[in-house]
């Protein structure tokens, strides 16, 4: 099989669909065998490598989830946060949004897609794995893209559990004979035991590490993503010593190279450069590209490859004031207003040298008479620095060039890791020293004794803004506090509604308090 650019253009040979949760069927003309009722025959699929390559993308494609699309998970999660209010042009911008940035979010207003998109990922997965073993391909590829398969399908199991907890799980392609609407719930505690075996059996058939470099094979899953996530998973699952000793493998030695690779950037703002992709700091990165000159037709709906965090940070109708002598403002692409900074988040990272990459401070350049904008909903003149799209960052492809950017989003850092490591052996001890060390001596920071407080604190600072606060919140048992304020109530909002479409006529059972 010919090497091919992995995910930066996606393969559309097989774009399966699904009718909610495991359902699968297809309407694209390349598939041999498409029944009137739109039901994919993949009997007639999955024959060869180069088919089952192209199974293989369409798994990875739902990792867009992350940052593609209006409901994409950071700016939604960044939304219900202490960090972060909802923004946008109005209190009535995206009803899901609003609603869990309040917490009035309800069934009937939780949107759809954050459930129907991971489980069309797990659908992918489940008929790849279903069908590749007849594939005539090489043995050890074979094994690769099914140790590939897992941990995607492990890792969307996971978004699930943490997000509504009570989930069906479903481990084998649905047949139209099967009885769909009554496929029960999981106990969590069976979700994650699969989960993590899956990951387990898989480690070793995947690459140990792929080259920055590598264009064919860049972005795909190797021995150490796949440890990152598993240790994630425990950590989760609260298997503190099994994360440690994942998270210890990813690690190796805080501050040096370790045996994947992985190394922090000099630079703390330089991940965040657009075209600074794959740096080796970045264990799980979400690609995205102006190829497939996304358009609103088809915007979100897993064909598109843009960026959409980028416009949906963007300030509304940003300007510079060219009248301003000596006006040092940057040019910055108007976009839609959300998650604006919270005051306490601005407060809190004073001092910091982390602060002018991750907050820009338009309350200032507006007072200096340097810009103008329009404030949004909940506006405090604080942005996301991080992902505020720049005009120079403007694709010049075809398609609307705010459904176009092409940062990547980096969903597991070494930083991150490192961090999480240190809560897996509790916030004590010379190694979690070390860590938390290493993450502060990469801004000039010198070391304060390691404490759970001090990591939680460290996290909040480095990793603000990129979809991991909220959870964060809720692990801890923090959120009733933090979030109190803002409606949170404890035993109800540590999970989401599944949204009211899913429950009709089906076995499943609505969250507690919804």
């Amino acid at each position: 099989m010919k090497n091919r650019r992995f995910i930066y253009r996606s393969v559309s040979v097989l774009l399966l669909t699904g009718m909610s949760f495991g359902a699968v069927s297809c309407s694209n003309s390349n598939l041999e065998d498409v029944q009137n009722t739109g039901t994919f025959d993949s009997s007639n699929y999955f024959k060869n490598e180069e088919q089952s390559f192209s199974g293989l993308v369409a798994v990875y494609d739902l990792l867009r989830k992350y940052s593609g699309g209006f409901e994409n998970q950071v700016t939604f999660v960044n939304a219900a946060s202490d960090d972060f209010y909802s923004g946008g042009g109005s209190s009535t911008d995206g009803a899901g949004i609003q609603g869990f940035s309040n917490y009035t979010i309800n069934p009937i207003i939780m949107p759809l897609s954050y459930w129907k998109d991971y489980y069309q990922g797990i659908a992918r997965a489940n008929l790849l794995l279903d069908r590749i073993p007849n594939a005539n391909m090489n043995d050890q590829t074979r094994k690769r893209f099914i140790a590939e398969a897992k941990v995607l399908r492990s890792l969307y199991y996971f978004e699930l559990l943490r997000t509504f907890r009570n989930i069906p799980l479903i481990l084998k392609p649905i047949l139209a004979d099967d009885d769909f609407y009554n496929i029960p719930q999981a106990n969590p505690a069976d979700v994650y035991a699969q989960i993590e075996s899956d990951i387990v059996a898989a480690v070793n058939d995947l690459p140990v590490s792929i080259a920055a470099d590598n264009k064919a094979e860049v972005g795909r899953i190797t021995q150490g993503t796949a440890r990152a996530i598993l240790g994630k998973i425990y950590l989760y699952n609260k298997k503190n010593s099994e994360a440690a000793a994942q998270f210890q493998l990813v690690n190796g030695t805080p501050g040096q190279t370790s045996q994947y690779g992985y190394h922090l950037v000099a630079n703390f703002a330089d991940l965040w450069k657009v075209d600074n992709k794959f740096t080796t700091e970045s264990i799980l990165e979400v690609m995205h590209t102006t190829k497939s000159n996304a358009d609103w037709p088809f915007w979100g709906t897993g064909k598109d490859e843009g960026n959409s965090i980028n416009v949906m940070l963007g300030i509304i109708s940003y300007g510079r004031i060219t009248t301003t002598p000596n006006n040092d403002a940057p040019s910055i692409y108007s976009g839609w207003g959300f998650n604006p900074v919270t005051e306490d988040l601005f407060n809190f990272m004073q001092g910091d040298p982390r602060l002018d990459a991750t907050i820009f401070n338009a309350k200032k350049l507006k007072q200096e008479n340097k810009i103008s904008y329009s404030s949004g909903y909940k506006d405090t003149g604080y942005f996301l620095n991080k992902y505020l799209p720049r005009t120079s960052d403007v694709s010049t492809d075809p398609g609307p060039s705010e459904l176009n950017f092409r940062q990547n989003y980096i969903a597991i850092r070494l930083a991150d890791t490192y961090l999480m490591e240190a809560e897996a052996l509790g916030g004590s001890g010379a190694r979690a020293q070390a860590l938390l060390d290493a993450v502060r001596a990469r801004v000039g920071l010198a070391s304060v004794p390691v404490s759970m407080q001090a990591i939680k604190d460290e996290r909040r600072r480095e990793l603000a803004g990129e979809g991991h606060r909220w959870f964060d919140l809720v692990r801890w048992g923090d959120a009733p506090a933090k979030l109190g304020s803002r409606g949170f109530i404890a035993g109800r909002n540590e999970v989401l509604p599944i949204p009211f479409n899913e429950l009709v006529n089906t076995a499943l059972q609505q969250n507690p308090g919804y």
